[in-house]
């Protein structure tokens, strides 16, 4: 396991540890990811019940009402104010899908607030968007949820963007979301409390590991594929790697010591398509994601995904989806 490197956010924590009990703050954004919350918040109480004194308490606001609602559809009851906010020293921001729709200037107004009166704020899921709309990653490494990592570095070229399950770098800390959220948490409480408080923790969520923050993101390809073939997860591979310059069938197979009509057998055998619709497939993939998440233009979004103009572009969206890009960021 890793030490904090990063000395403020160690001399912060520390120093809470020793005033006593640490306080947490949560600001829950609308439609924010309710496992990744959750995966948060409920290490800090596990750690309470096996220490058998308070070594967490917890603060939970919303921009807005005193009613928010996850992703899910679930309603939380918050009974902390914004200003409640103030007496802690680590706040956390969660949001969730369509984080780009929900960053109000309320949002960005307390976040920024936060970090003048030195909090160490902190980004949860697709929160890393609302700290870098905000001001509040410059210099500084960030992670944000995989499906994110693409929009988030075209929005934002200058950003120092990584894969990691979380970052602790230049007083913030972002986390990808999802139970990356419970290896974040379990690291800071070994890092404050002790490895074994830590252990304890995670046995009781019946979690066998607590992951390193350079452990991948997403499963494995030859998990998610199903398929082990050695070749044919190459050539996926270096179509993953490069959608903005599309490789050639040819190159691809060349690259991966294969004729052509070999790569279109494993292809039709083991994804049953052709490697031609899979790598479109890929990219438009891509571009619904950029569309959904960013506010490019079209063609900005056509290119970004190997289209050389919006029309082509548009049509093989059309054909694939059922509506054109321009329909797809309609709000109806």
């Amino acid at each position: 396991m890793l030490v904090i490197s990063d000395d403020k956010i160690k001399d912060v924590l520390l120093s809470s540890k020793s005033a006593g009990t640490i306080k947490i703050g949560f600001l829950l954004v609308p439609n924010f990811s309710m496992i990744a919350f959750s995966a948060a918040i409920e290490p800090l109480r596990v750690a309470n019940r096996v220490a058998a004194e308070t070594l967490f308490e917890w603060v939970i606001t919303t921009p807005g009402d005193d009613k928010i609602t996850a992703s899910n559809g679930v309603t939380v009851d918050v009974t902390n104010t914004i200003d409640d906010l103030a007496d802690c020293r680590l706040v956390f921001v969660c949001s969730g899908i369509d984080v780009q729709s929900n960053t109000s200037q309320a949002t960005l107004n307390i976040v920024r607030r936060l970090d003048r009166q030195g909090a160490i704020v902190g980004a949860i899921c697709t929160s890393t968007y609302i700290l870098a709309t905000a001001g509040l990653l410059s210099n500084t490494r960030c992670t944000i949820h995989w499906e994110n990592i693409d929009g988030l570095a075209e929005e934002f070229p200058h950003l120092e963007i990584t894969n990691e399950l979380f970052e602790i770098n230049n007083n913030r800390i972002t986390c990808s979301g999802g139970t990356a959220s419970l290896d974040m948490m379990l690291y800071l409480i070994s890092q404050i409390h002790g490895q074994m408080i830590a252990a304890q923790v995670s046995d009781q969520f019946i979690h066998d590991r607590i992951r390193d923050p350079s452990d991948r993101q997403r499963m494995e390809l030859r998990s998610r594929l199903g398929v082990s073939h050695p070749k044919l997860l190459t050539v996926v591979n270096m179509m993953e790697e490069n959608l903005e310059e599309p490789m050639s069938q040819t190159m691809l197979a060349k690259e991966a010591a294969l004729s052509t009509r070999q790569l279109e057998r494993l292809f039709r055998k083991y994804l049953n398509t052709t490697p031609t619709r899979y790598y479109l497939n890929l990219r438009l993939a891509r571009a619904r994601q950029l569309l959904r998440q960013t506010s490019l233009s079209i063609l900005s979004v056509a290119l970004a995904c190997g289209f050389v103009s919006a029309s082509h572009f548009s049509k093989c969206y059309r054909e694939t989806y059922g509506k054109t890009p321009r329909a797809e960021r309609s709000p109806n």
